[in-house]
């Protein structure tokens, strides 16, 4: 693996270990899933499990996108949201730290 999959396996391993309450890790199982969303189709999915308000829901994804780097996001127009999907390179990457993480809880 080269450095960079190596540091964004690292730096989704630790965001994992910080999830106190199951919301990160639906999420990420989620966009394994769905492969691609919006906040609003997100938001929806969340809600159904957990009390989380929509810019909660927001932050988090502009904060996997941003930090994590395993997202891609895609604005047809200014009048459309913003569609995330999971980059393909890092689907395995996701897989292994979700299994890890859920391995850790076992």
């Amino acid at each position: 693996m080269d450095s960079l999959k190596v540091r964004i396996k690292r730096r989704l391993e630790v965001y994992l270990e910080l999830d106190i309450d199951g919301i990160r890790k639906f999420i990420i199982d989620i966009l394994l899933r769905l492969k691609r969303l919006t906040v609003d189709q997100l938001f929806k999915e969340l809600n159904k499990r957990f009390k989380i308000s929509f810019s909660a829901v927001a932050s988090t994804m502009g904060y996997i996108h941003s930090k994590l780097g395993i997202l891609h996001a895609y604005k047809e127009s200014y009048k459309t949201p913003i569609v995330y999907s999971l980059k393909e390179e890092y689907v395995d990457i996701v897989e292994s730290a979700l299994s890890k993480s859920a391995a850790k809880l076992s």
